[in-house]
């Protein structure tokens, strides 16, 4: 149940975020975000058992951890969505999560390549593309387009990375707190990094922000960053990142759902088997050995 509200909310994220970073600046948008929910996972753990563990011997990797997931991660792509769209950046996104993610893990030891991953793999990054590549490449990608495209690699690679690091602390220190003291630092990262060096990141304090873009925030802080980001790293802990990973394959799925039920946009049936080939290979990651 975890993973499929991860797969639904992931999936509306995208839209969020750039209707977000086109009207307040990125590093405010999310760092008020971040930091607001890593308060609330942290005081929820506080009012749950009475104490924290200690984060001090796991400092460096916590702080490490908040740098690639929350600062590296969020900057790169909302900075880049005002080049590309949200759609075409959920592709980059989606082809290269689970690729990364189990590059990041072979490299540090944590998953060992087998012919499921392979498998796995290879239908999902086939299906994203079925689906989305001919109308995400369609037109002529100019300089700008190719610069947030880039971003939006680096971003993903940044989250992944993170990712595979995060997971050994979760042995030592509750997941819920090591989500909380991730989000509020790499919160804070974010907020710094807007104030120095982001236009109008001082004026966007005042918070006047518009109704629709404080619809897309609240949805970003409380389903997305509240809940599944959290459940991410529960998955991560108990499943891997090979598993939790594929999420990606499905992800984009909700999107063309939720474009045909809103905006009555026309599924085709090469799109019917782009989202069969990303359903497969999430059912061979997901299968019981």
């Amino acid at each position: 149940m975890m993973f499929a509200v991860l797969c639904f909310v992931w999936g509306s994220t995208w839209i969020a975020m750039k209707l977000g970073s086109a009207v307040v600046p990125p590093g405010i948008f999310v760092g008020l975000r971040w930091s607001i929910a890593g308060l609330i996972l942290l005081a929820w753990v506080w009012l749950r058992h009475g104490r924290w563990v200690s984060p001090w011997p796991l400092a460096g990797r916590i702080a490490a951890v908040a740098a690639l997931m929350i600062l590296g991660n969020q900057m790169f792509t909302l900075h880049s969505l005002r080049y590309v769209g949200s759609g075409m950046g959920s592709v980059i996104n989606s082809s290269l999560t689970p690729l990364s993610l189990v590059g990041f893990a072979l490299l540090m030891r944590q998953e060992r390549m087998s012919w499921r991953i392979g498998l796995a793999m290879g239908l999902g990054v086939v299906g994203i593309l079925v689906l989305f590549g001919p109308a995400a490449m369609a037109g002529r990608m100019d300089g700008t387009v190719l610069l947030g495209a880039v971003g939006i690699i680096l971003g993903t690679l940044s989250y992944s990375a993170g990712s595979v690091l995060a997971r050994p602390m979760m042995a030592a220190m509750p997941a819920l707190q090591v989500a909380g003291l991730i989000n509020l630092l790499g919160g804070l990262m974010c907020l710094a990094f807007g104030l120095a060096f982001e236009d109008g990141a001082w004026e966007a304090l005042r918070l006047d922000w518009g109704f629709g873009t404080w619809v897309a925030w609240l949805w970003l802080l409380g389903p997305a960053a509240l809940g599944a980001s959290t459940m991410y790293l529960v998955l991560v802990r108990d499943w891997g990142v090979t598993k939790t990973g594929s999420y990606a394959f499905i992800s984009p799925i909700v999107a063309v759902v939720l474009g045909l039920l809103i905006n009555n946009e026309a599924l085709h049936p090469i799109d019917a088997i782009g989202m069969t080939l990303m359903l497969g290979g999430a059912a061979v990651a997901l299968r019981r050995q």
